[in-house]
């Protein structure tokens, strides 16, 4: 009897209680208002986030000329005038930097104008660049925020696509998709099926980094998937297929950039195929450890059937390359120098030579929702973030040499 009345009394207790709906519900109201009040505490409702200013020194570097070349052109007045701080240093904006660079590409000063200002010239394809992977956690967000950066920072005209649907590049590039991207204001407007379809350029927000722009995501991209088999059913003539609706979105801001870099999100849904067909070369993220190599794995026979189902359709899927990145690197770990050796074994080449390295700095700034490049090296430990730095232009260098092969430049 003891135990009938023990079960009777643990069902009575189970009715009390709420459904894991309104648990759940309550517990995401709950830390969506904490994460909102942080953010608004770093970064006000009416604030944007504006990059820093380099010194002439950083400017030099990234325009390819001496500092002195720009103390020349500053005392000439040619060009946009620095900021010059109470203790002399001479402070340049990324917009000041770009001008500079298109002044001297006109005089070319015996250099070629595509030193200056690397911008496709005609014959060369938009390169299309998408980050991916099946596990989460592999670094292909902050890959991709770090790469459409350094692109832009090296003058190139960038367009960073959030495909995932948790919109965690979007935050990271000011966007927050819980408060600035509202209905019908990702990547989804421009491939969705129905009459409510708009233009991608109208869709496509400028960023506080000067030559890179954004198409925002928010849960609203899972839409793509729920529609997606109603119009595989429907078969509605002439419709362009989903695995082509990406490219075809694409391609109408095509003129305007130079490289596309794509945040894929870590799942293989129609989002993630129409994404990969669109694209003209892939990285894939991952973190040197034998669980996610295992992961990477199932991933690859996954993504080698879909494609080729999508292949058999008519879908074009050759890529100017194929590459895989290690992420969190750490060289002083012996199992993953194993598993990074093996890799590199397997696959060789198609292993990027310079791994990312696991940095207390990348986590720093990520606290502040910042990247490396905006951060500013007075802001960390010095040695740490001349570390992290120094492996990060290494990586994002060596893919940016991979473009320029891909365009057929020397």
């Amino acid at each position: 009897m003891r135990d009938i009345s023990v079960s009777v009394a643990t069902k009575a207790n189970r009715q009390t209680l709420p459904s894991v709906d309104v648990t759940i519900g309550e517990q995401a109201d709950l830390l969506s208002s904490q994460l909102q009040s942080m953010s608004e505490a770093l970064f006000p409702p009416t604030s944007q986030k504006v990059l820093r200013k380099f010194t002439s020194g950083e400017a030099a570097r990234l325009i390819g000329v001496s500092d002195s070349t720009l103390r020349k052109m500053s005392l000439a007045g040619e060009g946009p005038q620095p900021e010059t701080t109470s203790n002399g240093r001479r402070l340049y904006t990324l917009s000041d930097i770009n001008q500079i660079r298109r002044m001297l590409a006109q005089s070319t000063r015996g250099r070629a104008s595509v030193d200056f200002v690397p911008h496709r010239r005609p014959g060369e394809h938009l390169q299309v660049l998408a980050v991916t992977n099946f596990k989460g956690g592999s670094g292909k967000t902050t890959t991709s925020a770090h790469l459409a950066q350094h692109l832009a920072l090296q003058g190139y005209r960038v367009l960073a696509v959030d495909l995932d649907p948790q919109a965690s590049l979007s935050a990271l590039l000011g966007i927050l998709p819980e408060l600035d991207v509202g209905s019908n204001q990702t990547l989804y407007a421009a491939i969705r099926y129905d009459d409510e379809r708009r233009n991608l350029s109208d869709v496509i927000r400028s960023t506080y980094f000067d030559g890179l722009d954004l198409v925002p995501g928010n849960l609203e991209l899972m839409e793509f998937e729920h529609t997606t088999p109603k119009a595989l059913s429907a078969g509605t003539p002439g419709e362009t297929l989903f695995f082509a609706r990406v490219a075809a979105a694409l391609d109408e801001v095509a003129d305007n950039y130079d490289v596309v870099v794509i945040d894929c999100p870590p799942q293989l849904g129609f989002l993630t195929l129409s994404g990969l067909c669109a694209a003209t070369s892939m990285i894939v993220t991952v973190h040197p450890q034998m669980l996610d190599i295992s992961s990477m794995s199932q991933f690859l026979l996954m993504t080698r059937d879909l494609l080729g189902v999508v292949s058999d359709a008519g879908g074009d899927l050759k890529y100017d390359f194929i590459r895989y990145l290690l992420t969190r690197f750490e060289p002083q770990d012996a199992p993953q120098t194993k598993v990074a050796a093996l890799l590199r074994n397997l696959f060789d080449d198609h292993v990027l030579t310079n791994p990312m390295l696991k940095s207390a700095a990348v986590s720093d700034a990520g606290l502040t929702k910042q990247t490396l490049y905006e951060i500013g090296r007075e802001n960390l430990t010095r040695s740490t973030y001349d570390r992290a730095m120094e492996a990060l232009d290494a990586v994002n260098s060596e893919v940016e040499v991979l473009i320029k092969q891909a365009w057929g430049r020397a």
